[in-house]
């Protein structure tokens, strides 16, 4: 089986005092990102449902040697995510990156799905991300930063019982497109990473022969990593991604094509 690349112990520090917020950061992609992040140099607003629960990962961002806090909002509440971007803002200066990744799943198929699991992960994935966007935006217009978006390959080629998660995640690809011809102007790169099947909580409690058919599904043949779509970000918000934007960058090891 093909092994996944290891991390560099020496990173560059291409994102030395640049400030970048993290959604759903408490665990798995969004983990990943921040700790990637962080040891690129930027000071790391780690944000989950509660402050409690993105504290283990910005104390793991601070071991990097850069200022990082926790932070708790329901991502679906504009109000309330307008208020904690203000207060990121403020305590660290300024905002530089922000990453998208928070997100909930409610599987089941169309005739058993309530109208409630629909509106949750709509409103979580997909307003979730335009709340941050939209209260993010005139900083990081004056920043000329970067707003990377989380999707999904479900939300390229859907996924039976997934129309609420895979309608999101194809929502967060026209959200990014559209806002990244509305920024480009103002020197804003906008752009997705679609990941396909990552190692979680759920993958590792799949039992042998359900893994077994799940590799056989990927061209590469294994479960990528959270890291590997913490590299995919970096690319996007380092040096890299300066004449990228409205792109979607698959992370899959081949399984949409």
């Amino acid at each position: 089986m093909t092994q996944a690349p290891s991390n560099s112990p020496s990173l560059e520090r291409h994102l030395e005092g640049r400030v970048a917020l993290v959604t759903g950061a408490s665990r798995g992609i969004g983990r990943a990102i921040a700790l990637r992040l962080a040891a690129r140099g930027a000071k790391v607003a780690c944000v989950a449902t509660s402050a409690e629960r993105a504290k283990a990962t910005a104390d793991e961002c601070a071991a990097h040697g850069v200022k990082a806090s926790a932070f708790g909002v329901d991502a679906a509440r504009t109000t309330a995510v307008g208020e904690l971007v203000n207060q990121v803002v403020s305590e660290f200066g300024g905002l530089d990156v922000l990453v998208n990744n928070a997100g909930i799943t409610r599987d089941q198929l169309i005739l058993r799905m309530s109208e409630d699991e629909f509106d949750q992960v709509i409103a979580t994935n997909l307003k979730g991300a335009w709340n941050f966007c939209r209260a993010a935006t005139r900083t990081l217009m004056k920043s000329r930063g970067r707003i990377v978006n989380i999707s999904s390959v479900v939300g390229l080629t859907g996924n039976a019982g997934q129309s609420n998660y895979a309608a999101s995640k194809a929502g967060l690809i026209g959200l990014t497109r559209s806002l990244a011809k509305e920024l480009a102007s103002r020197g804003v790169c906008v752009n997705a990473v679609a990941p396909g099947f990552i190692e979680t909580d759920m993958t590792a409690a799949l039992d042998e022969k359900a893994r077994a058919a799940l590799l056989e599904s990927i061209p590469l043949n294994r479960i990528g990593t959270p890291e590997e779509i913490a590299l995919a970000v970096d690319f996007l918000v380092g040096p890299g991604g300066a004449y990228v934007t409205g792109q979607t960058l698959v992370v899959d090891g081949g399984l949409s094509i």
